[in-house]
């Protein structure tokens, strides 16, 4: 009997770590902050801290996206992003490019992902923590 339980046990845990699926997972960020004249404006600075990369993608999470729209600001962006997505175990990460402007209590956002687009932030909470993260250290 002991047998035949440790036996199952073994066969359950071998399943249950084979159908285990890969989350993809922000990994790093760089971002640059630009000037009114749209001039880069300085270094650009890296996000690699688990804390920050968990809260913006909780930011990101709430945005309404709109794929498949073109878009066009009266202005250049406040921020440029660069996200570092694993998507799959043991391959390379893929870049996704924002470009972000903060307008009071909204954000918006244009991705060069073609299932986003053009996305807004309007949860003043999270375009608050948006902005603070992707600031900090400025």
């Amino acid at each position: 009997m002991k047998k035949l339980t440790t036996g199952l046990l073994v066969i359950f845990l071998c399943i249950v770590g084979c159908s285990a699926s890969f989350e993809p997972e922000l990994t790093r960020m760089d971002v640059q902050k630009t000037s009114e004249e749209g001039q880069n404006n300085g270094e650009e600075k890296i996000i690699a801290s688990n804390e920050r990369l968990k809260k913006i993608q909780q930011a990101f999470g709430k945005v309404k996206w709109s794929p498949n729209t073109k878009a066009e600001m009266a202005r250049k962006e406040d921020i440029v992003a660069t996200f570092f997505i694993q998507e799959e175990k043991k391959m390379p990460e893929r870049l996704y490019h924002y470009r972000i402007w903060f307008e009071g209590e909204t954000a918006t956002i244009i991705s060069d992902n073609e299932n986003e687009g053009y996305g807004r932030l309007t949860d003043k909470v999270q375009v608050d923590v948006l902005e603070s993260e992707l600031l900090a250290g400025e």
